[in-house]
């Protein structure tokens, strides 16, 4: 099964590959003159036959539906982010925050969300060809559902290796996904130019943006920075060229701009609000709790009956006894079912770009005039007031975590006494880890996004987890591979261990964990 799905990616990536990574060929301009091969007729014939494959890419890009979601998202990046912990006791045993998930837990995004993405993705190529507005997209949002993948995993096989099955090292993941997002940038941007500024075309297909694609133009940017940041510590030079090149072309800086999905029910409101599975972590109450920070209440929803505080959440980790008792006492998210699900931010952007200030890049902007504008950001996307007191606040620190009555976390002492105001007079260890805790915050509710984090800076400090796990680890660095490679796929398997450059366990770091 495997071997067939990977062979038919390899098909469709080799046969771009040379020029996704050598860059573009010397008529590449030229075959993409606007007006040649654009005209709105063959857009048209585009929108019409390749349509269903680009919401299925759209429905992986950040899983949704309420399955996909749970093993997805909530069950690995939720808990490991520190944004949830579940309620329900059958996962209380065996959990990706013990690092013991059940296989099928383990394998799962790899064996359900990738040969989703990349069948869709191939027969957008069979369709439409690799010059075409359709296939711009879907380099977009394949590079997303990829990244995805290799921050859960390390290796992957992404068909751009000679074998089709064989795994690329992750630092080729990255650099293949910026040569993919610069080609869909080389596509789009031509027609944009030709339409006078503007390029509305999939508008029944798009659920993120309603089909403008100058929006998605900003995103694919912000995506190259998300990615330059994550390895800025694994490749300073290669992520400064990437980080500099996509700010000075243009990523997300207003809230409108944000990308959002929507999917109706919202994957979050049926596995907090409806299944009462997933309940507010301690670790991002405790910060909240301590700054009294006006967006907590706009995250999560007051238990009922009532608490001590407004808000409580649950060690990660803990041994629930009861799920009904757990459900009750712990604070559900706030979200219904039309919320739009959130990929990614003008916050989340102000707040890399911060960090690459702080490391010398060119950002258009200072450390601290960005790391303010990230807060006020997220402040208005949420509705919430306050963002001016908020980050004049110099004495404020997390609070002390104290269970709910008759809770299972037990209590703990806080992990951090950071502050909210930035100091330019700090250590830089102190400006790292006030900027990543309020990025953290900024991040909610994408706990994949605060898991890689979480690993690559070790900010925010958080709780250990309630009971004990087989690593000396606070989260885990990766999920190991699927289970079933070393059968279905043995050689390449053994060539992916050699590349992940350890065991193959949750606690061999990813290439940009340095």
């Amino acid at each position: 099964m495997k071997a067939k799905i990977f062979k038919v990616t390899g098909l469709s990536l080799i046969a771009a590959s040379a020029l996704l990574i050598t860059g573009c060929t010397a008529d590449f301009e030229e075959a993409n003159r606007p007006g040649d091969k654009t005209s709105s007729e063959e857009l048209g014939r585009d929108n019409y036959s390749t349509g269903s494959f680009l919401v299925q890419m759209q429905n992986e890009a950040f899983p949704e539906q309420e399955n996909t979601y749970q093993m997805n998202q909530d069950l690995i990046g939720n808990y490991l982010g520190r944004y949830f912990t579940y309620a329900n006791n059958g996962f209380a045993g065996n959990n990706f925050v013990r690092m013991n998930a059940p296989v099928g837990w383990v394998r799962y995004p790899f064996a359900d969300s990738m040969p989703k993405t990349v069948s869709a993705f191939n027969e957008i190529v069979r369709l439409t060809g690799t010059e075409s507005l359709s296939y711009a997209w879907a380099l977009i949002l394949r590079a997303q559902s990829f990244l995805r993948l290799t921050d859960m995993y390390g290796p992957l096989p992404i068909g751009a290796e000679e074998e089709p099955n064989a795994y690329s090292s992750q630092q080729k993941v990255y650099h293949t996904l910026v040569a993919d997002l610069d080609k869909a940038l080389g596509i789009i941007t031509p027609m944009i130019q030709a339409g006078g500024g503007t390029l509305t075309q999939f508008t029944n297909s798009d659920k993120v943006y309603d089909g403008d694609f100058t929006k998605w133009v900003k995103y694919a940017n912000s995506l190259k920075l998300r990615m330059a940041i994550r390895m800025r510590l694994a490749e300073p030079e290669y992520a400064r060229t990437v980080a500099e090149q996509a700010v000075a072309d243009g990523v997300i800086t207003s809230n409108a701009d944000n990308a959002t999905i929507l999917y109706v029910p919202n994957g979050l409101y049926k596995t907090s609000v409806e299944w009462g599975d997933s309940r507010a972590c301690a670790d991002i109450e405790s910060y909240m709790t301590g700054y009294n920070d006006p967006r907590l209440t706009q995250y999560f929803s007051t238990p009922a009956p009532p608490g001590a505080r407004a808000i409580i959440g649950c060690r990660a980790g803990a041994k629930i006894g009861n799920k009904s008792v757990a459900d009750a006492i712990y604070s559900a998210a706030k979200v219904t079912q039309d919320t739009r699900g959130i990929w990614m931010t003008a916050a989340e952007m102000a707040f890399c770009r911060a960090e690459g200030a702080l490391a010398g890049w060119n950002m258009d902007g200072t450390a601290e005039s960005l790391y303010n504008e990230g807060i006020t950001l997220s402040f208005e996307q949420w509705g919430a007031s306050g963002a001016a007191d908020y980050i004049a606040n110099s004495t404020a620190t997390p609070a002390d975590y104290v269970d709910a009555a008759d809770g299972y976390g037990q209590a703990h002492a806080k992990m951090s006494s950071i502050t909210v105001k930035w100091d330019d007079n700090a250590s830089a260890s102190e400006k790292m880890e006030r900027l990543m805790v309020q990025k953290w915050i900024a991040l909610f509710p994408d706990g994949q996004e605060a898991w890689s984090e979480i690993r690559r800076t070790g900010y925010p400090k958080v709780f250990p987890s309630a009971q004990s796990t087989a690593y000396d680890l606070t989260v885990p660095n990766r999920l190991p591979f699927d289970y079933m490679e070393p059968v279905n796929n043995p050689d390449n398997y053994q060539k992916a261990v050699q590349l992940l450059g350890g065991p193959d366990t949750y606690a061999t770091k990813m290439w940009w964990q340095k």
